[in-house]
This record gives structure tokens, C-alpha cells and sequence, in this order.
């Protein structure tokens, strides 16, 4: 089967399939090791236009970094929107996807621009997710919405809650750490 792009198979002991776009635009394919070659070949023309529409995010944000160059003038109302809009996508496609795993519901997604806050679940089930973490490496997005959704089995920051989160994403301290160590420069991106 051909694709318009090229991606890479990535096997490991996970339990789910999952694509990826990483920011310098390549697809990666994490997939658990017994999959076949077909089931991931029609599990990626699945996502073919998901896919596509990531790719050309990348390369807007590609061409618009180097536009601004060294120089970060203030985003302007309209780029700000498109981010949003972007983060709205992205956001969505990975709360259903995630909430589905973890066997929760939630009610509204909000996409927001805080300082200090990465995301936020209300005890509604309203979930807030911050737009500039499109900026951040994809495992680091796919962490916070796993956080956020294991706030609907728990509301605190326990070992019940971290065995939850564990159990979707093995490596979330990976993403954590990254988000203590690197969130700052999300705002110095863009």
C-alpha cells in the first residue's frame, strides 16, 4: 500500500497502536510487537488525512519560526486562533482516544493560553488543555491528557492516581520531567 509520506515502525511492549508526527516532521508508527505489517499498513491509511494534517502543521510552524527568526514579535490575534484551533484538533483526537483506554467520560474540552497551568479537569469532567503544548514533543501532550483524564477515576495525586496514568503510558516520567525541565521555552517558541 503506498502513503504519501514515509513512516517508521517503532515495536515495543505496548498495548495500543499509535502514530505520531514529531516536529521535525517525521511519522512514527508505535506499535505493539505482535501487529502485522498489513494491520499497521491499514491502521496508517486510516489515519492518512489525520496524518497529512499534521505534516503540513509542522511545516506552517516550521516556516513560521523561521520567519520570526531570532525575533519573537507578539503573537498576533489570527496566528494565535490557529494555534488554537490546532491544539483543538489534536486535543480532541486525543482525549477520545485516551479516555476510551482508561474507560472514562468527560464533558467539554477548553483550549487556553495559562501561565501556569498545562491542563486542568474540573469535577464536571471539563477538561482545559494549553495550547502551546502543541510546541512540546508529542509523548509530553499524550502525558498531560493522561494526567487530566485520570483525574475522572481520581481527583487527587495519589499512588492510585499515578498507577492509572502508569498503566496507559509506562514512560510518563519521561514526559514529566520534560514539562518541569523544558515547559518554560514553550513560551519563547512562538
Amino acid at each position: 500500500m503506498r502513503h504519501p509520506f514515509e513512516y517508521e515502525i517503532i515495536y515495543s511492549s505496548r498495548k495500543t497502536i499509535a502514530i505520531q508526527v514529531t516536529r521535525d516532521g517525521r511519522v512514527l508508527v508505535r506499535s505493539p510487537r505482535q501487529c502485522s505489517r498489513s494491520y499497521i499498513d491499514n491502521f496508517v491509511s486510516n489515519n492518512e488525512n489525520w496524518v497529512l494534517k499534521h505534516l503540513a502543521s509542522v511545516k506552517e510552524l516550521e516556516e513560521q519560526k523561521k520567519s520570526a527568526a531570532s525575533s519573537h514579535p507578539p503573537l498576533s490575534s489570527k496566528d494565535r486562533s490557529r494555534y488554537i484551533e490546532i491544539a483543538r484538533d489534536i486535543f480532541t483526537r486525543k482525549t477520545e482516544y485516551y479516555a476510551r483506554i482508561i474507560g472514562v467520560s468527560y464533558g467539554r474540552i477548553s483550549i487556553r493560553e495559562q501561565k501556569t497551568r498545562w491542563g486542568s479537569c474540573s469535577s464536571k469532567g471539563n477538561l482545559n488543555f494549553n495550547w502551546r503544548l502543541i510546541l512540546a514533543p508529542e509523548e509530553v501532550l499524550d502525558y498531560v491528557v493522561v494526567h487530566e483524564l485520570a483525574h475522572r477515576r481520581e481527583m487527587n495525586h495519589s499512588k492510585a492516581f499515578y498507577a492509572i496514568v502508569e498503566s496507559v503510558l509506562p514512560d510518563y516520567r519521561k514526559a514529566r520531567r520534560w514539562l518541569r525541565d523544558n515547559g518554560q521555552l514553550l513560551w519563547e517558541k512562538v
